[in-house]
Parts: C-alpha cells; structure tokens; sequence
C-alpha cells in the first residue's frame, strides 16, 4: 500500500491522509475488539496495516522537509525513541490483562462483554486500546490546521513508469533490500524470541517471557538515544557498522548461550538495532538528487520483510528447529552491515 499511498497524498494533501490513516486503524481495532473472530481478525490486520503503512509514507517526506536533510539521520532516530517507548509498553499491557482474566468462557454468554473479560480472549481488550490511542489520535489531528506541505518535484511519488524507471536502477534495490532485510531480523528476533525461549529454557510466554519481550523495545528506546549522541559525533555509516556489528554478536549468544546469557543478549539485540532503520531510509533517500518520493514510497515497501521472512523462518524452524530457523536473521544483519560499508551519500549527517 506504500506506493498507492504516497499518490493519494500528492492527491489529498498529508491532513486528510492522516486522518484517513488513523480512520482505518480505529476501524481497524474496533473490528477485533467488537467481534473477536478469525475471519475478522485477518481483515482487521489489512486495515490496520493500510493505516500503518499510509502514515509512514505521509511522516518520512514531512520530517525530512521540516527538520532538514542534514537532520535527518538524528530526526529519524528521535522518530523511533517513540516507536520504542510505544513498543516497550505494550508487552507489559498484553500481560497484565492476560493476567487479569476471570476464569473460562461461558458457554452460554450472549454478548461479547463476557467474551473478551474471559481468560483465553484477554488479549482482545488490547484493540480496545489501541482503537482508543488512534481515535484520540483522528480527533486531534482533524482539529488541527495543519499548513498544507507542497512536497517538491523530488519528493513527488509520480507516475507508475517513473517507479518503474527507478526499480531498475541497483542503488534503488540495494536500499529496498536494506529495509527489507532490517525489518525481517527485527520482527525475526522479537516475534520468535519468546516461542525460543519457551523451547528452549522453558520461561513461562505469558510472564517473564513477555517482560523478555518488552525489554528488547525498552532497549531498542535506550539505544536509540545514544544513536542520537553519536550521530552528532560520527557518520551515520559508522554508527550503522558498529551496532550491526554488536548485534550480531548479542544474538549469537542469545542463541547458543545458556538461560541467563538468552535473557539478557537476546533484548539487548534491540538496543543496537535502534538506529538500522532511520539510518538506511536516510542514507538511501540522500544517496540519490532527485524522485524521494518516489523513492521513500519504494523503501517503506521493504517493511514487507517483516511478513515474508517470518513465513521463511517458520520454515526452517520446522525443518531444523527454532534455534535454526533463528539462525536466518545473521544473514539479514551481514547484509545491513554490508551497507555500511558500501553506501556513499551525496548529504552527510549534519555533526558537531
């Protein structure tokens, strides 16, 4: 939905999508927290996930315009500070109603109240949460004046032949994979991280194995901040080496180590994935003079790795087990780190 997204708002104007991407998130949440069903749920997920992806496509081209390019790198990762923070609750919610069910499903409840306080459907109070956060979140910004941005000829989404120019340019799929790659080791760590350490140390999912979970966004906050210090000091290439670098290393102890060794390496994994992401949009948009938007529409795409290799790791973790299937992500970090290396900005991050 990136692409068609990023034409809706040369279209529309970023209020209006704003507002329609909070709509569909409300909706979204609503959907599940009403009628907590299978079917539902996968259509509420399309729609949640629309929301998601129109808000990214409509905030990158607004923060690199209003805080600079040079700032763009330090701006972004101030940008996932939130995004950590936001991460780093919700675990500790999702455990804390689990924790607060009261008993089993009556069979003969008639209304979805005493569906969702029972014990297996707790988890069904959280899209009354997040339909809550996003509805505070519609109203605000339907309130707002919102000056209209007129993105420049650069930042233009265009046409579906310039799109088609730009995917067969190397520079384009070399960032697009970044993202692509970026994304799958992060959902790959923290989506499998409590099913490893069930399986293999025997921690309780719903307890200690969801704080596991809650700290690894905890630490990805953490180390967002001190990325926010060093790109300041360093260039943003060196900064992507050296926590790509460590975050190999903290995840092949969590993997081969012992209990202790998982609980503590495997979160701080997020810690220094922190800056991956705001780093590779960055250097990928200032790598190139013209079509950002375009551009930007292409690399928001990339979150699609977070689906796709989740598939890929279920499937090797059924052919060689999870402890295997986790083994993946060293070759999506290998390729991040790779980045580092080979990326050649025409705009540095702005230092000190």
């Amino acid at each position: 939905m990136s692409i068609p997204a990023g034409m809706l708002l040369e279209t529309y104007g970023q209020k209006r999508l704003l507002v329609a991407a909070f709509l569909l998130t409300t909706l979204g949440s609503l959907m599940v927290f009403l009628i907590p069903q299978f079917t539902v749920f996968l259509i509420s997920l399309f729609t949640i996930g629309t929301g998601m992806a129109v808000l990214q496509v409509v905030i990158n081209p607004l923060l690199r315009h209003a805080g600079g390019e040079e700032n763009f790198s330090f701006n972004s990762v101030l940008a996932q500070l939130v995004f950590g923070g936001a991460s780093f609750v919700a675990p500790l919610v999702y455990s804390y109603l689990v924790s607060r069910g009261e008993g089993g499903i009556a069979e003969t409840a008639p209304d979805w109240l005493s569906l969702i306080n029972s014990e297996n459907f707790g988890w069904v109070k959280l899209y009354g949460i997040f339909a809550l956060l996003s509805g505070c979140m519609l109203i605000y910004v339907a309130s707002q004046k919102l000056p209209e941005l007129e993105l420049n000829k650069d930042e233009q989404i265009g046409s579906w032949s310039l799109i088609q120019g730009l995917l067969k340019k190397r520079l384009v799929w070399a960032y697009f994979l970044g993202i692509f790659a970026y994304v799958g080791a992060e959902q790959g760590i923290s989506f499998w991280m409590s099913s490893f350490l069930v399986e293999y140390h025997q921690i309780d999912p719903e307890t200690q194995g969801a704080s596991t979970v809650a700290n690894f966004w905890g630490l990805m906050t953490l180390g967002g901040v001190l990325g926010l210090v060093l790109l300041k000091i360093k260039e943003s290439q060196w900064v992507l080496k050296v926590f790509t670098a460590m975050t190999i290393l903290a995840l092949a102890i969590g993997l081969y180590g012992s209990t202790t060794l998982a609980l503590w390496t495997l979160p701080m994994a997020g810690f220094f994935m922190a800056v991956m992401y705001p780093i590779i949009i960055s250097l990928g948009l200032n790598s190139i003079k013209e079509h950002h938007g375009s551009f930007a529409g292409i690399l928001v795409s990339g979150i699609m790795g977070g689906a796709l290799i989740q598939v890929l790791i279920g499937f090797l973790s059924d052919q060689w087990g999870l402890q295997a299937g986790m083994s993946f992500n060293f070759l999506l970090l290998l390729y991040i780190l790779s980045i580092a290396f080979w990326a050649k900005p025409l705009i540095k991050n702005k230092r000190k």
